[in-house]
């Protein structure tokens, strides 16, 4: 009776590319609470996300390098690890592609606001940010050109309240959102706030400004990034999110 030959050598390469996959998918996932948590220079930290993808990208190949030969009537456990390590790398490597897609088609700007002309100006919010690499000026009409074009939809809101009610209803939604309050001044209808992304720990400072306008009140509000050219479009879902949340607000 013939018997087909195994492949020991592909069966090593196959669990090879499922370690290197398991590794490099625990790479790209260390590299914001490394970050956050730890410490590591941002720098740093976007060099070891950069890495992590590399060395998913590498499993990858290997994987599929592998899982021909190790076919399931060959080696059962090698076309297994191949198969995991194809999908374990891919896994790890979507972040980082998902990321750089984003960065392509979206503008790059940090600074995102309802109000291009006089954006919500920050004070409290000035201490906090000291040493942040982008400055907290309006970077200008340039990124308000790149704003308008790709985020049409946001602009002020008006509410059908006067603007002691509507401090309350901006304060009642930035809490039920989870940011972080470190002023509130009804009186210059004023808040300002920090929100902190939940991986690497990002912090964007955001304004909200409320001034009376006829008989209701009209607010505007901007966020902007401490940190990173681009913000991938985080600061337009933030706005957009309260935006909807201000308008359900009773």
């Amino acid at each position: 009776m013939f018997v087909r030959p195994t492949n020991p050598t592909s069966h090593r390469l196959a669990r090879l590319a499922f370690l290197a996959a398991c590794v490099a998918a625990l790479i790209v996932a260390a590299a914001g609470p490394l970050h956050r948590y730890v410490g590591l220079d941002i720098e740093w930290a976007v060099t070891v996300f950069r890495y992590g993808f590399y060395a998913a990208v590498a499993a990858v190949a290997l994987g599929l390098a592998t899982i021909v030969p190790t076919r399931p009537g060959d080696r059962r456990r090698g076309f297994v690890a191949a198969f995991l390590a194809v999908a374990i790398g891919l896994a790890g490597a979507w972040v980082p592609v998902s990321w750089f897609l984003w960065s392509q088609q979206l503008p790059a700007i940090n600074d995102v606001t309802t109000d291009v002309a006089n954006p919500p100006a920050m004070v409290a919010l000035l201490q906090l940010r000291r040493g942040a690499p982008n400055p907290p000026a309006y970077p200008g009409a340039a990124a308000a050109m790149l704003q308008r074009a790709a985020y049409p939809d946001i602009v002020s809101v008006g509410l059908p309240v006067p603007p002691g009610e509507a401090f309350k209803r901006v304060d009642r939604v930035a809490t039920a959102i989870g940011w972080d309050v470190v002023a509130r001044a009804p009186a210059d209808g004023r808040l300002e706030a920090v929100d902190t992304s939940q991986w690497f720990g990002f912090r964007d400072d955001i304004v909200v400004r409320i001034r009376a306008e006829g008989t209701g009140s009209r607010v505007d509000i901007r966020s902007k990034s401490r940190a990173g050219e681009s913000d991938l479009g985080v600061n337009a879902r933030r706005i957009r999110d309260f935006i909807a949340r201000l308008k359900a607000e009773r």
